[in-house]
């Protein structure tokens, strides 16, 4: 079968990559004029890590290895703690934080990508795409992995349907030695003024952000030249190691929070999606990039049953978007110190499988 992807982020590599595995022919035609490896970090959870070495893309020795997810108050007092190493033990793969780059050269190696292609006009019923230099090109299927603003989603649903949430993030690397960056815990600090995440993520990097509520419809500080000084006020009287990573902070990345209604079918005929371009969730649960593989496992599969593929992975992937789009973890306050943690942890690891086909299908 002849499969034409548009988009080489991380659904878009990963399909390839399973299905030229699977011994499809696949083309894969991307905007950018170069791999997409800008951003910062990414959690991938158990299945994925699963799902990843299948895909010949082991991401063993890249990253780092989470064992704990603890929260904080803002004063450093630690709250609860989830013991991630639970659910690698019960589905045998474990908790992995990587840099997005570091995931994306894994995905693409041996996949080729024609980069500069931009998808201008978009023929879903036909599986064909007229390419912004003239070329057309088609296949038996077409699937869109294209991101949020997806040329492929357009012709399929119209007008993009995603919502800002409330919520922004401004997110970084500081290579700035800290207890927390050669440990393999993720802490999140919630307080008034927002809330703040540390991730170690291998090679002497802490990924930090720091999510702040944003006025309705208008991105919090989205275009301030000062906004490291914003951040610094904020929460600079929070504990270690914010003020020093707060010292560090240059220009950080900015990415406001958008949650979609997402379908029980988002194709038609020979056309498909996968990835952000089916279903933009905010970054609170750390899902994107796993629910970007969960639908390459799935569909590589499924190439040949697009509706089921898609009646499939929208059961299971409108159980994180939900909770991402409520904000649930930007919510949390002294409250969680109630909960214990072995009950914490036991819910997590429920939830992980919950949230991914592969491993509902694999337990």
């Amino acid at each position: 079968m002849r499969v034409i992807v548009i988009g080489a982020g991380v659904a878009g590599l990963a399909l390839a990559r399973g299905l030229l595995a699977a011994g499809h022919a696949v083309e894969v035609y991307e905007e950018a004029p170069e791999p997409r490896t800008a951003g910062g970090s990414v959690t991938l959870w158990p299945g994925s890590t699963a799902i990843l070495r299948e895909l010949g893309a082991d991401c063993t020795g890249v990253g780092r290895r989470l064992e704990t997810l603890e929260s904080w108050a803002a004063d450093g007092r630690r709250l609860l703690t989830v013991d991630l190493t639970d659910a690698e033990r019960r589905y045998g793969h474990p908790n992995v934080h990587v840099a997005r780059r570091e995931l994306v050269e894994l995905l693409a190696d041996g996949v080729p990508v024609t980069y500069g292609a931009r998808a201008e006009h978009v023929q879903p019923d036909r599986a064909e795409v007229r390419l912004a230099d003239g070329r057309t090109v088609r296949g038996d299927v077409l699937v869109g992995a294209d991101g949020r603003r997806s040329a492929v989603r357009a012709a399929l649903l119209g007008d993009d349907r995603a919502k800002l949430s409330g919520w922004v993030t401004w997110q970084g690397f500081t290579t700035m030695p800290t207890a927390l960056t050669d440990a393999r815990r993720a802490v999140m600090i919630a307080g008034g003024q927002g809330v703040c995440g540390l991730i170690p993520a291998g090679e002497g990097r802490l990924l930090w952000w720091f999510d702040v509520r944003s006025a309705p419809g208008r991105p919090f500080w989205a275009d301030d030249p000062h906004v490291a000084g914003r951040l610094r006020e904020r929460f600079g009287g929070w504990a270690d190691p914010v003020p020093g990573i707060l010292g560090t902070m240059a220009e950080p990345d900015f990415f406001p929070h958008h949650k979609q209604p997402i379908p029980g079918v988002w194709g038609r005929g020979p056309t498909t999606l996968a990835g952000d371009s089916a279903h933009t969730m905010p970054p609170t649960m750390a899902q994107g990039a796993n629910q970007a593989l969960e639908d390459a496992w799935l569909l590589t599969r499924s190439i040949g049953d697009l509706r089921g593929y898609e009646r499939a992975r929208s059961r299971v992937v409108r159980k994180p978007a939900r909770m991402a789009g409520a904000n649930l973890t930007d919510r949390q306050g002294p409250i969680v110190r109630l909960i214990p943690d072995g009950l914490a942890t036991r819910v997590y690891t429920s939830m992980l499988r919950g949230y991914s086909n592969y491993l509902l299908t694999a337990s």
